[in-house]
């Protein structure tokens, strides 16, 4: 029985540098405005008139303490702020479509 040998094929040869159409960078766009768009929305909606207005602050007194509690709308901003630290990393990383000039 013949041993094959692996170590010839391996790593696989590269096809050359990726080429990015323009639904990728179509799409890397829209995900950043998504991103930032999200991200302001869970900042700014918990601390408006509207919060309470919902499903779940109705459930129960301890639901509406819950979600009226300065602490859960603060981590939900915390989420949000989070969201728009992707959304500008996400900015920088759209150098990946630059063309380099070789």
């Amino acid at each position: 029985m013949a041993v094959e040998r692996f170590e010839e094929a391996w790593p696989p040869e590269t096809a050359g540098p990726v080429r990015y159409r323009w639904f990728h960078k179509l799409g890397a766009i829209i995900y950043v405005f998504f991103c930032f768009e999200l991200g302001v929305f869970l900042v700014l909606f918990p601390w408006l008139d509207l919060w309470d207005q919902n499903f779940f602050s109705s459930l129960g007194p301890v639901w509406s303490g819950i979600w009226s509690s300065p602490y859960f709308r603060g981590a939900v901003s915390g989420l949000g702020i989070i969201d728009i630290g992707i959304s500008f990393a996400e900015i920088l990383r759209l150098r990946r479509f630059a063309r380099r000039q070789d």
